[in-house]
């Protein structure tokens, strides 16, 4: 069995920093990519796909990527199942990166 991603875009904000209770450190980010064709207004569309990094990894995307980056990223299909505010059972469906390789460099103000 293969649960492999390979996915390309941009950022839409800034990774967040989160820390386990164990102390391992979290980024969250969300990876905005654009499909292949257009809709039937002639407009491009795009899938925002939420991504995480553990550890090492997260501290690099923390410290190096910001809102707008380019990158390429290459990791798993993961859903989880989780109970909202009101106890009602939801699903989410992200992309635990295994590789993040920055395909753009840093504006000057970063």
């Amino acid at each position: 069995m293969m649960n492999e991603v390979w996915l390309i875009g941009r950022l839409t904000k800034d990774p967040e920093e989160k820390q386990t209770p164990g102390g391992k450190t979290v980024a969250r980010m969300t990876l905005a990519v654009d499909r292949d064709y257009t809709n039937a207004d002639g407009e491009r569309e795009a899938d925002f796909i939420e991504i995480i990094a553990w550890e090492k990894l997260a501290e690099n995307c923390i410290k190096h990527l910001g809102k707008g980056r380019l990158v390429s990223i290459k990791g798993r299909l993961q859903i989880r199942s989780y109970d909202d505010n009101q106890g009602i059972r939801r699903k989410a469906a992200e992309v635990v990166a295994e590789k993040v390789k920055f395909l753009d460099r840093p504006k000057e103000s970063e």
